[in-house]
């Protein structure tokens, strides 16, 4: 495996974890990750890139080895931390940013937010929530409430197999060495030794703040950079969650610049499911003369 190292920075008041590989000085691709995952996610396809890059991959606050924050987690803080970590990491420079699910979702608005900061933007099965209405409010934020009354937890396990074989099960693509690997940077030790997920489990909260696909469409507007969307052959996740093809075709028209990959034989986690050929699309992408 090529091999990673942590560092830590202040971001907004919380010990923020970076993971990174490559050195210092090469072009700077910045990863994110997805909801109930970590940095360590990327390691399969950052072993099939080719040299020369860079890698800068967070642990989302609340995530891995990133402080929590306690009963609040707000989709704004994603923009907020990510802002601070490129202002440390690229200050004036745009960026190339790689983003799976929820870290994709991130990058997509904030590259409309901050245009000129980013060069290429690539999205992994990221394409936002189903539309809400208004009369959905009340009962979001009366479940909100009924949640904060109760201690949030996560599922424990007896040992890293345990979580391995649970990852399996979630994914039967995932090979046996993938599995543990990802055990070992999802999973850790609670003071009776079992092993429980690593992050802030308030992140299972139902969010009290509605998502207004509106809003997402007018940052998608405001994107110059080229952006490329990799989706899974079958994006089940996408139907399940309310997406409709009339949403996803408005998704993809609202980018100035886009382009769309299905990769075959994968699900959500389509960078364990297929590295080589993720990090082919993407490393093509981010290498291509500018649009």
């Amino acid at each position: 495996m090529t091999p990673s190292r942590s560092r830590f920075l202040s971001v907004r008041g919380l010990r923020y974890h970076l993971r990174e590989w490559g050195e210092p000085g090469a072009p700077m691709v910045f990863m994110l990750h997805g909801w109930m995952d970590v940095s360590a996610s990327f390691q399969f396809i950052v072993d099939e890139l080719g040299s020369g890059w860079h890698v800068i991959a967070p642990d989302w606050r609340g995530f891995g080895r990133t402080e929590w924050r306690g009963d609040a987690y707000w989709f704004p803080d994603y923009l907020g931390d990510l802002d601070a970590i490129l202002t440390a990491c690229s200050p004036g420079q745009p960026v190339n940013l790689v983003g799976h699910s929820l870290g994709g979702n991130v990058a997509c608005v904030y590259a409309g937010v901050r245009p000129v900061r980013v060069r290429r933007l690539v999205a992994l099965d990221a394409f936002g929530l189903a539309d809400t209405v208004p009369e959905q409010a009340p009962g979001r934020l009366e479940k909100w409430l009924s949640d904060l009354a109760v201690p949030a937890a996560f599922r424990r396990y007896p040992d890293l197999e345990a979580l391995a074989g649970r990852l399996q099960l979630d994914n039967p693509r995932l090979s046996v060495e993938k599995a543990r690997f990802l055990a070992t940077h999802l999973g850790e030790a609670d003071a009776g030794g079992e092993i429980r997920m690593a992050g802030d489990p308030a992140h299972k909260r139902v969010n009290p703040i509605l998502y207004r696909r509106a809003e997402a469409l007018a940052c998608w507007r405001r994107v110059s950079a080229p952006t490329l969307w990799v989706e899974p052959d079958m994006p089940a996740l996408r139907h399940r969650l309310g997406v409709d093809d009339d949403a996803h075709a408005e998704a993809r028209a609202a980018f100035r610049d886009f382009r769309e990959i299905r990769v075959p034989d994968s699900g959500h986690n389509l960078h364990h499911d297929q590295p080589g050929e993720v990090a082919r699309i993407i490393e093509t992408f981010l290498r291509s003369k500018e649009s």
